[in-house]
This record gives structure tokens, C-alpha cells and sequence, in this order.
């Protein structure tokens, strides 16, 4: 099934490499480029792209706010958002995770690991690049925005702490099933039970979540 992506950047020239790094890769197809947040948010309602790929900084609306508006809490028919940005710290990489985008991305990942974010996100999986997963989440903790993580009144079978774990890691749902010798089917399981637990949304809240109860150190 081919995947369909909407871009949204402000530069002609990123949008333009990005489309070529997208468009040689198996399965996708870039259907339409926004080169800022408003333009992004009125495509993507109208296109409904299996994929949103946001610049966080974008003129008009930024990729945090078109974010919120496409992906976030209350959004009755939500789109898949992936946030990229040129920087692995930018500040605002953390809301955008919070505001409902499903993988965070480097604009330089390269073209295996930028189609493997877009394919991810268009199964319901999530990527956040692993390079730089665990090196954000302490960022995020070092400067105070993200307290200790209540433990859940249903403890984690310590099958869920090794998903949790893998899962934090920026691993894809085929990857914890390879390496935990589990059938994907049951890494899904293991996941929407990790959710439920931990009273959280998505994948990336599972890996903050796991930064900050202490499981993930580094």
C-alpha cells in the first residue's frame, strides 16, 4: 500500500530534497507541500494524507500549533504527524510530542530512516530517531519541565517493562517483536496495555514516561 505524505516547510529547497529522499523509497508518495503551519493544516483537512511531515518552525502557524490542531487532545479524526526539524533538541521538539505527533525525526536522518518514520506512523507504530531518543528525554528532565512519573496502580508485568523499555528506545513494533522473540500481534497487545497503565496517548509518551520513572537512564 503506497503511503501518502503531506510535507510542510517553509524552505523551497528542504521540501524539495525531502521530496526526492520520500519519493525514492518503495511506497510513498508525496501528495501535496505546505510552506508554512496554516497552508499544512487546511491540506492536510482536505487531502487527509496518510502522513503529515511538520517543519517545527514554520512561518504564519508554527508546526507546534498545526500539531495541536491536527493531531491533539479533543481532535475528533486526528492525522498522522511526524515532527522533523534540523536540530535534535529544538525546544519546541517536546510540546510537539505532547501535542499528539506520532515521531520526531532529524531533517539529515538520511532516506532508509525518514521512509521507515513515514511507514511506521502510516501502521500506527511511532519513531522517534534512535540517535537521539535517549539524549532528548534527558534534556527534557535536566531542565525541570518533566517531574517523576507516578507509578501505575496496576503494576507492569515484567513482560511490559521489557516492551517499555524497547519501546523508549525508539524501536518499531517489528523491532521489539525481533527482539524480544514476541509476535507482532503481541507487541500491540503488550502496547495498548502499556498505554492503559500508564495513562498515556501514544508511543512517545510511553518513552517519556519511561525516562522519567527512571527506567530509561540512558
Amino acid at each position: 500500500m503506497t503511503v501518502r505524505v503531506l510535507l510542510a516547510d517553509d524552505q523551497p529547497l528542504v521540501r524539495a530534497g525531502l521530496r526526492v529522499l520520500l519519493e525514492s523509497e518503495p511506497g510513498i508518495e508525496v501528495v501535496a507541500e505546505a510552506s508554512d503551519g496554516r497552508q499544512a493544516v487546511d491540506l492536510a483537512r482536505a487531502l487527509r494524507p496518510d502522513v503529515c511531515l511538520l517543519d517545527i518552525r514554520m512561518p504564519v502557524l508554527d508546526g507546534l500549533e498545526a500539531t495541536r490542531l491536527l493531531a491533539g487532545p479533543g481532535v475528533a479524526d486526528p492525522c498522522v504527524v511526524v515532527v522533523i526539524t534540523t536540530f535534535d533538541l529544538d525546544e519546541h521538539v517536546h510540546d510537539a510530542l505532547r501535542a499528539g505527533a506520532r515521531g520526531f525525526l532529524l531533517k539529515d536522518a538520511g532516506p532508509a530512516l525518514l521512509a521507515q518514520a513515514v511507514h511506521a506512523a502510516a501502521a500506527g507504530d511511532a519513531l522517534i530517531a534512535p540517535s537521539v531518543t535517549a539524549r532528548l528525554l534527558q534534556t527534557f528532565a535536566r531542565s525541570g519541565r518533566s517531574g517523576a512519573a507516578a507509578e501505575p496502580i496496576e503494576p507492569l508485568t515484567p513482560r511490559e517493562e521489557d516492551v517499555l523499555l524497547a519501546v523508549a528506545r525508539g524501536r518499531t513494533n517489528t523491532e521489539v517483536g525481533q527482539d524480544l522473540s514476541i509476535s507482532l500481534g503481541t507487541v500491540k497487545t503488550h502496547v495498548a496495555s502499556l498505554m492503559g497503565k500508564l495513562g498515556v496517548r501514544n508511543r512517545v509518551e510511553i518513552a517519556l514516561w519511561a525516562y522519567q520513572s527512571g527506567r530509561l537512564r540512558d
